[in-house]
């Protein structure tokens, strides 16, 4: 991946990042301070890793598709390819960010935090996961001549 390709997939992560965290803020306004996960299968109480979980699911396939959409090179065909590559990121970003909120309340337990902050931490989560998952929709999606060198 080129160096430009690389800058704009920063970019494109940031601002997603940054936009999801602004609409977290309107979900999450009410209910500072916000623990970042508590110690139950289910709960009704706003947590931090609880509304990313939602969120980079929804986040992972949509960001499959409009990746998919917006490669102007050659591209393999959507069905099967990407539309199961689709189902496989949503799975995937499901399983990395509960592991990783089932991790965080098994070693640190319940800590609360300032809204700002929440709102960092999803930002971040976000941002991470935008780029991880643009970068492996473009790595399945374009189609390589491979040279041969005889």
């Amino acid at each position: 991946m080129e160096t430009k390709q690389k800058k704009e997939l920063l970019k494109g992560a940031l601002i997603t990042g940054a936009v999801n965290s602004g609409i977290q803020y309107f979900l999450l306004k009410d209910h500072a301070p916000i623990a970042i996960s508590v110690d139950s299968i289910t709960n009704t109480d706003h947590t931090v890793l609880g509304s990313a979980v939602a969120l980079v699911i929804t986040l992972s396939m949509i960001s499959t598709i409009i990746g998919y959409f917006n490669i102007k090179v050659e591209k393999v065909a959507f069905y099967p390819t990407i539309f199961w590559l689709t189902i496989k990121h949503g799975f995937f970003t499901f399983g990395v960010v509960t592991s990783l909120a089932v991790l965080w309340q098994n070693y640190m337990g319940t800590v609360e935090v300032s809204l700002i902050f929440a709102l960092v931490i999803i930002g971040v989560i976000a941002s991470t996961v935008s780029g991880v998952i643009n970068y492996l929709t473009l790595n399945k999606s374009v189609i390589v001549e491979e040279s041969i060198n005889q």
